[in-house]
């Protein structure tokens, strides 16, 4: 029947030509797991397109329900665990098997006469590579992605002419919103997949064309051994077990919520994906004029001098003993990528008092930045100690008329980073992890207030003024924050985010990890109810349903029980002291606190480490079964001697 059907494509399509292409080789030296990473790669990117694919039946590419939908499918989809992770952590594994594949290729000496082409469009697959990692950081629109793809698309900006074309090209507009990540997510679904499709195909046939380049000692090249079944079999098991190694990871290590995205959120350090650290710490060696040296002329000049390799070495020599300089090269490059990669993992970035201190921005452009700045001075719950326009608190200055002080902007920003220089009894916070554009942006805001025809004077609090609206938290923009009290249901946090803003805001009345009875006079208990542990009549196995118990104190405040007592809970939503991610954040937290964990896969279809088990068995059988299988073919093959011969 097998047969038959062959047949019957054959005499309709060239099915067997292509397999005898694909297939039928004769290699150099024999098969060897030196060539696994290619097709090691190539498993690997399969992988990538059918969990994307199936993430793409419940994901909603839009900024206020991206987090949540890819939560969802994660935690109450059956098995969705294990496709997210595997689809996570299977693209850092085709980018590294990438990186080997051309490695190895390099010290063999295969991109030499005539694997010319076969080298180019490898190099262009691992930029391919590269370009799906980045693009796909954004999409899950959490804190890391989010900031990753701002440092990522803020370095494009720095390139001279067309930095600002460039960047407004990959974000849509001046900040990362809607249309920053509708771009990344086609550009990650659709055009970047087909580009890689096609180098993949182009790179197949090319290699296909000129034949596997063997070893390059000539005594061992005398004998060759066949691409299927020897070579085959190899690639066969290194697939296995990448692949296994897959699913090991998704299964115990899953990939952490690292809460919404926030744009206005100043604790959290920026900073791109791991494998463009090594870029993000080059470039901190340039600053002003010489900013895109590090930015623009390193990076291209690697690509370029990678691209170039074939046409500048061309000796026919392919022994690495015998091309020192060619492997100190590659060496040293590996180091110093390593070296920068650690150094960029460690490091935190400062913010460059040069970027923000020009003048306001005007224009289109300029009401945007102080709509960002309006909406930032709301976030930050500024609004709760100052008074702008009648709106607001009492506590500090009123700033309705910051812009007509004649305040410079480095005395603004130096308040706004480290208030004590001005007067050492300010009770005022420090906002001094704020990103260049968000403290660019709250200046010009600062500045507008009461400046005579600025366009800011309409972007107040209380403005009534149509010709520059503020951002209102829940619509689509830059930050696209949710009503106060009004938290997008599931919406899941980060508990080690959560325990910096605890400790900062929480920690002085509920003592460190909110062990301590912290005295309050005046009320019923006497003191400050202690959060770990947590009254039980809070407490839930179900963590959306103890998230949903302690929100509504963090939202709307609370008063103790008692005649007159002297510490009250804040309301943290309602003020827009802190963001609805901030307070998620939060929650995340306190639920660790109580054993609770705030990510908890509701329908795992299979616990991961059950899963990973009968992994192992079907994996194992399927081995010891094939094994047997090979064994009695060549028992079978085996001549038999006649007995007494």
């Amino acid at each position: 029947m097998f047969s038959k059907l062959v047949r019957w494509i054959n005499d309709r399509w060239p099915l067997s030509a292509l397999i005898k292409l694909g297939l039928e080789e004769e290699i150099p030296g024999g098969a060897s797991y030196a060539y696994i990473f290619g097709s090691s790669a190539l498993i690997m990117f399969t992988v990538q397109a059918a969990t994307g694919i199936c993430q793409l039946f419940y994901y909603v590419p839009t900024i206020d329900h991206a987090y949540n939908s890819l939560s969802y499918f994660r935690l109450s989809v059956p098995f969705g665990w294990l496709i997210h992770g595997m689809h996570y952590w299977g693209a850092n594994a085709m980018l590294v098997l990438v990186w080997l594949h051309l490695a190895r290729v390099f010290i063999w000496g295969a991109y030499k006469k005539p694997r010319e082409l076969t080298w180019l469009i490898g190099v262009f697959l691992l930029l391919t590579t590269l370009g799906m990692s980045f693009t796909g950081a954004p999409l899950p629109w959490d804190e890391t992605g989010y900031w990753a793809t701002e440092v990522g698309t803020s370095i494009a900006g720095t390139v001279p002419i067309l930095g600002d074309f460039l960047k407004r090209l990959a974000r849509g507009s001046e900040s990362m919103g809607q249309l920053a990540l509708s771009r990344f997510f086609i550009l990650h679904v659709a055009v970047l997949p087909g580009l890689l499709a096609t180098l993949i195909g182009a790179h197949l046939i090319a290699f296909r064309k000129i034949g596997s380049v063997g070893r390059w000692n000539e005594e061992k090249r005398k004998r060759t051994g066949p691409f299927w079944p020897d070579q085959v079999m190899y690639d066969a098991v290194a697939g296995v077990v990448f692949f296994l190694i897959v699913v090991a990871l998704a299964s115990f290590a899953i990939p952490p919520f690292s809460g919404p995205a926030d744009p206005v959120d100043t604790s959290f350090v920026p900073k791109p994906e791991w494998n463009f650290l090594f870029l993000y710490q080059a470039i901190k060696a340039f600053r002003g004029v010489f900013e895109p040296i590090g930015t623009v002329g390193l990076p291209m000049a690697a690509t370029i001098i990678i691209l170039l390799v074939p046409f500048l070495d061309r000796r026919k020599e392919r022994d690495p003993y015998k091309r020192p300089f060619a492997m100190a090269v590659l060496f040293a490059s590996i180091a110093g990528l390593t070296a920068l990669t650690i150094a960029g993992a460690r490091s935190k970035p400062g913010v460059q008092q040069s970027s923000v201190s020009g003048p306001p921005a005007t224009g289109p452009e300029g009401t945007a930045t102080l709509n960002q700045g309006a909406t930032l001075f709301k976030s930050l719950g500024c609004v709760g100690c100052h008074l702008v326009n009648a709106n607001g608190g009492k506590v500090g200055p009123d700033l309705s008329a910051e812009g007509k002080r004649g305040r410079s902007r480095d005395w603004i920003i130096t308040q706004i980073q480290n208030p004590k220089e001005h007067n050492p009894k300010s009770t005022m916070p420090s906002f001094s992890t704020l990103t260049t554009s968000q403290l660019k942006s709250l200046v010009d805001f600062l500045l507008s207030l009461g400046a005579k025809g600025s366009a800011g004077q309409a972007a107040v609090p209380g403005a009534t003024s149509n010709s520059a609206q503020i951002i209102q938290p829940g619509e689509i923009g830059a930050a696209a924050l949710p009503l106060p009290g009004q938290k997008a249901p599931g919406m899941i946090g980060n508990p080690g985010h959560g325990g910096k803003l605890y400790v900062a805001l929480c920690e002085s009345c509920h003592g460190p990890e909110g062990k301590d009875k912290v005295p309050n006079p005046g009320s019923e208990d006497g003191t400050v109810p202690p959060l770990n542990p947590i009254d039980k009549e809070f407490v839930s196995p179900d963590p959306e349903v103890f998230a949903a118990n302690i929100d509504k104190f963090i939202q709307h405040g609370s008063t103790p029980a008692g005649p007159s007592p002297a510490l009250k809970m804040q309301d943290f939503g309602d003020s827009n002291t802190l963001t609805q991610q901030e307070i998620a954040n939060i929650e995340a937290y306190v639920l660790q606190l109580n054993g609770v964990e705030r990510a908890q896969i509701i329908h795992p279809g299979l616990a991961p480490p059950l899963f990973f088990g009968l992994t192992i068995a079907v994996f194992g059988l399927a081995t010891l079964w094939l094994l047997g299988a090979r064994y009695k073919r060549r028992k079978s093959r085996t001549p038999q001697i006649p007995e007494g011969s």
